[in-house]
């Protein structure tokens, strides 16, 4: 069992907040905190240091404006906008992230979000809008502690490679569908293919991160397409082994923040025919890494 710790430094007018892994490898829930409150007196920059120690946060019961989720990644860096999805009017950093029976999720695999830009996400800050009574959970991976668990060998190969991440490959069903090239016609303009060492440095823990994806990796440079292939495969299933993930279970307002540099998610699309809202803004972050 996992021991629930007082923060002495992160006292609001929320009270004082407890914070209770949930996992041995990532993920924490933060309770007893107003984030609300806690963005209005300053004391939500705590999260930082929580952020970088356990990689995804879990928080309850947060009925906060889109506006506040805003300022809450903010605390992170620049706001970053989508060039697929639709978005919270008067507010286009606040993306709609809908699931229904009628236009179903099309994001089946673990990804971390957006990594075809040249500056992928920092924190991602998401919300439960409109929940399903069952299913419709997120897991999530560590890629800290993914690496931790490669042979010395593999580490050591790994550590020159550079792969590229392109937003082509992430929206291909949306592409293949009628006048779905045309629709993205801007956004693969502005979105061509990216190049990011397969191994990262997390600029703000030290830690040595896997930095690949199923979702936006195309290809390993410099090696055969059989290598690469063989690789990536490895790797995306080493990525997500049970000991290294966790997994949540939402609510309306419920409210998630994880470090894109470090981790992976999944959303499972078990809920249908019900329906799934959720708003996510992200921060933009640097060059990796």
């Amino acid at each position: 069992m996992f021991l629930t710790h007082l923060r002495d430094d992160a006292v609001s007018r929320g009270g004082k907040m407890k914070v209770s892994r949930v996992a041995g490898a990532l993920g924490a829930e933060v309770t007893d905190i107003d984030v609300s409150a806690s963005l209005a007196d300053g004391s939500i920059g705590v999260i930082r240091d929580l952020l970088n120690e356990h990689e995804v946060l879990f928080f309850r019961d947060q009925c906060i404006a889109p506006s506040e989720q805003c300022d809450m990644a903010r605390l992170f860096g620049p706001l970053q906008t989508h060039p697929a999805y639709g978005t919270v009017d008067g507010l286009p950093e606040v993306m709609l992230l809908e699931s229904t029976e009628a236009k179903p999720s099309k994001i089946e695999v673990w990804h971390s979000d957006m990594t075809f830009r040249q500056h992928p996400p920092s924190v991602t800050v998401l919300r439960g809008v409109t929940i399903p009574a069952v299913g419709g959970d997120t897991l999530f991976a560590s890629m800290t502690s993914a690496y931790d668990g490669l042979s010395a060998g593999m580490k050591a190969y790994l550590e020159p490679l550079v792969a590229i991440h392109d937003f082509s490959q992430g929206f291909k069903e949306s592409l293949a569908e009628p006048g779905g090239r045309e629709r993205l016609a801007g956004a693969l303009a502005d979105n061509p293919p990216v190049r990011h060492k397969v191994i990262q440095t997390h600029p703000e823990t030290g830690k040595k991160v896997i930095f690949v994806n199923a979702l936006f990796t195309s290809h390993i440079e410099g090696v055969s397409p059989l290598e690469s292939s063989e690789v990536l495969n490895f790797l995306y299933r080493h990525c997500v082994l049970p000991e290294y993930t966790c997994r949540f279970n939402w609510a309306v307002d419920s409210l998630v923040l994880w470090d894109n540099r470090s981790t992976q998610h999944k959303p499972v699309n078990d809920f249908l025919p019900a329906s799934r809202a959720l708003h996510r803004v992200v921060s933009e972050g640097d060059l990796p890494y």
